[in-house]
């Protein structure tokens, strides 16, 4: 019995040696890039992606000055005509404002309770407002619903004094977020979108702070969606500005706006069957064209276009063996959500390519980018995502090996 225990530790030794210290040739890594935190998630870029339009022309025959319908999550641009033309934005600029509101909430410097006064300045806004006194106050959930439903100027001046210190300073504000964001076309001169010389923006960058907002901050639909609400015990009655809210199958916001230099603007966002659009109008010449004019915008995306999801994050792809590691394969799976913008049809005809080495070596630590998935149509690549390891495989150093013979001596014992 002696002699077949030292014979089994003889085997063992020599493997222990064989796996620690040879001349092994490992895959080829040069394709992916090892331990990259790199997030590669559309969702979160600022830039808006052309795709199937052209700027110049409006062979859906708007009547209005601009107009873009693009798809929220891809951010493709569907149709655009006269994007980036600089015109007045009325109340429309408070989308602006409001995604600052909701990013004050998300970084606690306020709450939905919140107190809110009122200044002399807020309280002596014209145009559309709930006439608030000086001596009121409001929650900052009020004032939202306020802002989002009835467009209140004196409600958004009261938010900005609050956030800003002053109107000016919340302005300020504005104007760094819109840098921040890439609206190339924008100046803040206020808060409320009050006709003002300067105060200018464009239906591209109204698409981008509308896609921010409701991508950042998907809750604030439950502002923009009311159609009527009322405030101060019933006393202050709210009907939405936005008629889509009330007439259109799946809309979900976002932001009328209209003075007598700015005209009819309206930024509308939509749902269905997974498929979310925001059209923007700018300067039709009345309030029942702008609505037509973004209807048939919508209409257009959603006849046209479909969001496939191709895949979700943490599903796995394949497995890949692991070299000198404690664990013998680990499992690739998905970064993140993977879908995309097609035109309705071509579902069938999406490949998949899966990049990924057959081998790797220990170690490796969960969320390591082992491989990358590419989608394409016809040739024309649609989203890409890494994989990650599913696990961590430690490399096999002594000390494991020795507790692996003493694993297999026993049980050969037994």
């Amino acid at each position: 019995m002696k002699y077949y225990k030292k014979v089994i530790n003889c085997f063992l030794i020599i493997f222990i040696f064989q796996i620690l210290f040879s001349n092994v040739s490992y895959a080829d890594y040069s394709n992916y890039i090892w331990n990259s935190k790199e997030s590669l998630t559309s969702l979160v870029s600022n830039n808006i992606t052309p795709s199937y339009t052209d700027d110049t022309s409006n062979p859906l025959k708007l009547d209005c000055e601009s107009a873009i319908l693009i798809e929220q999550s891809s951010s493709k641009i569907l149709y655009s005509y006269n994007s980036h033309e600089k015109l007045r934005p009325a109340s429309v600029t408070k989308i602006m404002s409001i995604l600052l509101i909701m990013e004050a909430l998300e970084q606690g410097k306020i709450n939905y309770d919140t107190p809110i006064s009122c200044s002399e300045k807020a309280s002596s806004m014209g145009g559309s407002q709930i006439w608030l006194d000086s001596t009121e106050t409001l929650t900052v959930s009020e004032m939202l619903k306020a802002i989002c439903v009835v467009s209140a100027n004196d409600c958004v001046v009261a938010m900005a004094e609050h956030l800003g210190g002053t109107e000016e300073g919340f302005v300020n504000m504005m104007n760094n977020k819109a840098r921040e964001l890439g609206m190339k076309d924008t100046t803040f001169k206020n808060c409320h979108g009050i006709d003002e010389d300067g105060h200018l923006t464009s239906s591209y960058d109204i698409a981008l702070m509308s896609r921010e907002l409701l991508n950042k901050y998907p809750e604030i639909t439950k502002y923009t969606t009311i159609w009527t609400d009322s405030l101060r015990n019933g006393k202050s009655v709210l009907v939405n500005t936005n008629k889509l809210i009330r007439n259109y199958n799946g809309c979900t916001g976002l932001k009328t706006g209209s003075t007598s230099q700015a005209l009819f603007n309206l930024s509308a966002s939509a749902t269905r069957d997974g498929l979310s659009l925001i059209a923007v109008i700018m300067k039709a010449p009345t309030s029942a064209i702008r609505f037509s004019n973004a209807t048939n915008l919508l209409n257009y995306g959603f006849t046209n276009f479909e969001f496939i999801s191709l895949a979700k994050k943490g599903d796995p792809v394949q497995t890949v063996n692991i070299d000198k590691g404690t664990e013998s394969e680990v499992n690739a799976i998905f970064e993140r959500d993977v879908g995309t913008l097609i035109s309705k049809g071509n579902s069938i005809n999406i490949d998949k390519k899966i990049d990924l080495p057959t081998t790797i070596q220990a170690p490796i630590n969960q969320g390591d980018i082992i491989g990358k998935v590419t989608f394409s149509l016809n040739d024309n690549i649609l989203e890409t995502s890494n994989l990650i390891s599913n696990n961590t495989i430690k490399k096999i150093d002594i000390f494991s090996m020795i507790g692996f013979m003493i694993n297999k001596w026993f049980n050969l014992l037994r």
